[in-house]
């Protein structure tokens, strides 16, 4: 029964509807980019061009076809959002809402044909993320979180994410992207908690981020990363109870350096060695 005062009934109503219209568009878009990206996966023809200055930063027909191919969805289903992406110029909105993109997150993995790439979709408003996925297309699994969904849907079923409890960096598992990390000085914040935790994997991208939200892996630590390359991570894993911040603790939804942990007693722990990185 509604509210004749207050409308109460109504509007959560209408916000429930809001958020399913919402999460039908993200899948939209994660199914989209799906099937512009897995024909060129391990396809011998895919040709890659370097974007870097320095350093090698592949780009593929893959990663531009899966952007415009989501940009097409929000085209047709939200076109007062605003959309930031990696491949393709920002594009202001009016509503509010901000949909930031990474196509293919991991495209050095992409091209050396390991799966620990994946599409970044996250919704954002002016705080942050409030909703996101992590969508490995040759795999199948999708990690979802947000609008207090926290799942993962693959060839196993569907299942609720929910990070583990590990409070001692003597037991955790820490995983990095490089292992150059980003500057001398991150990469000795980074070699300082490496030191102290049980294990220390490399290479994953944001599939590594995943695995916090689904419990088998307690720490990520980068640096030198971009808004598309967090902000849904930070939806995902806060969904599944863990935590993702800068290195002083604050947001990080804009990129940088970037702590993603399971549980706040091991995001305090590593906190406590990285903070004084300069």
């Amino acid at each position: 029964m509604t509210d004749p005062l207050t409308g109460q009934h109504d509007a959560t109503a209408r916000a429930d509807h809001d958020a399913a219209r919402l999460i039908a568009t993200a899948h939209a878009m994660a199914d989209a980019a799906r099937a512009a990206i897995l024909p060129y996966f391990r396809n011998p023809a895919l040709r890659t061009d370097d974007k870097g200055v320095g350093r090698f930063d592949p780009v593929t027909q893959a990663d531009r076809a899966a952007e415009a191919a989501m940009r097409t969805v929000l085209a047709q289903h939200r076109p007062d959002d605003a959309i930031l992406g990696e491949e393709e110029a920002a594009q202001p909105g009016t509503s509010g809402l901000t949909w930031v993109i990474d196509p293919i997150d991991g495209t050095r993995a992409f091209i050396s044909g390991t799966a620990s790439w994946g599409v970044l979709i996250a919704l954002c408003d002016a705080d942050g993320p409030i909703y996101g996925l992590i969508d490995q297309p040759y795999i199948g699994e999708r990690f979802e979180g947000g609008f207090g969904r926290a799942l993962v849907t693959g060839p196993m079923g569907t299942a609720t994410l929910a990070a583990r409890a590990t409070a001692d960096l003597a037991d955790a598992t820490l995983f990095t992207t490089f292992p150059e990390v980003g500057t001398a000085a991150e990469r000795a914040g980074f070699d300082a908690v490496r030191d102290r935790v049980r294990l220390t994997r490399y290479g994953m991208d944001c599939y590594a981020y995943a695995l916090v939200a689904a419990g088998q892996v307690d720490l990520v630590i980068e640096a030198g990363l971009a808004s598309y390359d967090i902000a849904a991570p930070i939806a995902v894993i806060t969904a599944a109870g863990g935590i993702v911040t800068d290195w002083q603790g604050g947001p990080v939804h804009h990129g940088g350096r970037a702590l993603a942990a399971a549980n706040p007693a091991i995001h305090a722990a590593a906190l406590a060695i990285l903070r004084d990185i300069p």
